[in-house]
């Protein structure tokens, strides 16, 4: 029962941090609504958290908080990756994309792969919450790897939630005008993060 009890709270810690409005969880969102690779979006998302967590018990978080330099070049290269996206979604924005799948074909893998992966790792706020936080918070249970779990646990819950029930949501966006809302509030989600990676150093 310890264990499960653990696992439980890592779960709940997890969600409690992933759970809210930002830039990975916009893409995420946006991937699922145009069903292009959400599978290979929602396994890099997962995957990624789990790595930072396990690193987090592990003990790197006391290397990430005696590293300045790193987060500060992850902080600046992040903002400057949200920038380049939220221009990017302010041009759709001004077009008049809808949600049609089938009329241009899927946007390249490598790109959606190379999107994901900025948007986790060059988000210094990904290392505080899962290395830092979710790791020192670890030594608060027995046995930790049971928390380390649930909180992995948490992000695989998450985001095959957020990828794969967005499509639910297709027929409302095959409206030009709600496509053209999504990359608006897109958009300034990107710069809202963007300046508090800026305003944080």
């Amino acid at each position: 029962m310890p264990t499960l009890a653990t696992l439980v709270a890592g779960l709940l810690t997890g969600l409690s941090l992933i759970v809210v409005i930002g830039a990975q969880n916009a893409f995420v969102l946006r991937q699922g609504l145009r069903r292009e690779h959400v599978g290979v979006v929602v396994a890099v998302c997962t995957a990624s958290d789990a790595v930072l967590i396990g690193a987090g018990v592990a003990g790197l978080g006391a290397v990430v908080r005696a590293a300045p330099v790193a987060l500060t070049v992850a902080r600046w290269g992040g903002a400057a990756f949200l920038t380049v996206l939220a221009v990017a979604a302010l041009r759709r924005a001004a077009g008049r994309e809808q949600l049609t799948p089938s009329a241009d074909g899927p946007v390249r893998l490598r790109s959606v792969l190379a999107t994901t992966l900025a948007l986790t790792w060059l988000n210094p706020h990904v290392y505080l919450d899962t290395v830092v936080l979710l790791g020192g918070l670890s030594t608060q249970h027995d046995p930790r790897w049971a928390f380390a779990a649930g909180a992995a646990t948490g992000s695989l819950v998450w985001f095959t939630l957020l990828g794969f029930g967005a499509r639910r949501l297709a027929p409302l966006f095959a409206r030009p005008t709600a496509w053209r809302l999504l990359d608006l509030g897109v958009a300034a989600v990107m710069v809202t993060v963007a300046l508090r990676l800026v305003l944080s150093g």
